[in-house]
């Protein structure tokens, strides 16, 4: 008679026949940072806190010595820098090219991955140029936000990134971008593209944490819809054609489908975001005492994995090195 259960037997057994299992060099650490002296606890984000830079290096550097290979950056950026083309996303001296700077002084093995977007440095809190007609109703501009965001791709370049993750969800900007470096000379850039990013309403933690909420308008016409899959797959093969090292899908716990669907249609590496929305629903339960912490948050991830991500973005990625 066939027993299955035979293979479930015994610790042992069940470690030798596991067929998914996480290390920290799955992990990727999102880290907030302001210009700020001081660190601020992020309210809605239980256990985030958005770090001061010299604080920022200090962090990287305890979450690398756990085995966490990468991070990525997330700013903060001064209400007073902000305007409608976001032309401090690459002041070659603002916050984000003097983090990296640091931090590839402080800890030169680390990866450091930056986020190209212009909501945390646009006026009107869009990923990016908004355009206003005479009726007054809003519209993104695609071709002129992906020449910005090719001038942050090249400042975060120069300041020594060594991936470039464009989130924006423009049309083209993969391709253009992977032109910008390589004219540049920067052909060891790495291009990490947010191929399939929803408009989920996930990430309200998220744009609280940087200030970047929209002051109008949402973002759908430039984000995913959630109703859609085949979609994705050809955002997936779109951003390959043009030059991505790697992809992602964004969120990543309600969408293993989606990750499951590009880890079949791509041979490239696969990363997931385990968005702030996920995070606080876990903590928030485990806070309640409705749900152990320390079990829930591995297994969480453990699916994302078993769906088909390489590597995963979760801001839980400190603690779950601990306890692996």
């Amino acid at each position: 008679m066939n027993r299955p259960r035979r293979n479930r037997r015994t610790p042992a057994i069940r470690s030798m026949v596991r067929e998914t299992s996480l290390s920290p060099a799955d992990f990727i650490l999102p880290m907030f940072f302001h210009e700020d002296a001081e660190d601020t606890p992020i309210t809605s984000m239980p256990g985030v806190t958005r770090w001061s830079l010299e604080s920022l290096v200090r962090e990287a550097g305890e979450a690398h010595a756990l085995g966490i290979p990468a991070i990525v950056l997330f700013p903060k950026i001064e209400e007073t820098l902000k305007t409608p083309l976001a032309g401090e996303s690459s002041n070659d001296d603002g916050l984000v090219p003097r983090a990296i700077r640091a931090l590839k002084a402080a800890h030169p093995t680390l990866c450091v991955i930056t986020d190209v977007a212009l909501d945390p440095y646009n006026s009107d809190g869009h990923d990016g140029i908004v355009h206003r007609d005479e009726r007054g109703e809003l519209s993104i501009l695609n071709d002129e936000t992906v020449e910005v965001l090719c001038q942050q791709a090249l400042c975060h370049a120069r300041a020594g990134a060594d991936i470039v993750a464009p989130s924006d969800m423009m049309d083209g900007r993969v391709a253009a971008i992977r032109e910008a470096l390589d004219g540049e000379g920067f052909t060891d850039v790495s291009i990490l593209s947010y191929t399939a990013k929803y408009a989920s309403a996930f990430y309200g933690p998220f744009r609280g944490a940087l200030d970047s909420t929209p002051k109008d308008g949402d973002k759908k016409t430039y984000q995913m819809d959630p109703a859609n899959a085949r979609e994705a797959v050809r955002e997936c093969l779109l951003d390959e054609a043009e030059g991505a090292d790697m992809l992602m899908v964004k969120p990543a716990g309600l969408y293993l489908d989606i990750i499951a669907k590009v880890r079949e249609t791509s041979t490239l590496p696969v990363a997931a975001y385990q968005v702030s929305g996920e995070y606080l629903m876990l903590k928030s339960a485990a806070a309640g005492g409705w749900l152990d912490e320390k079990a829930i948050v591995l297994e969480s991830l453990l699916a994302i994995k078993r769906a088909g991500a390489d590597m995963i973005l979760t801001y839980y990625a400190k603690q779950a090195c601990r306890w692996l």
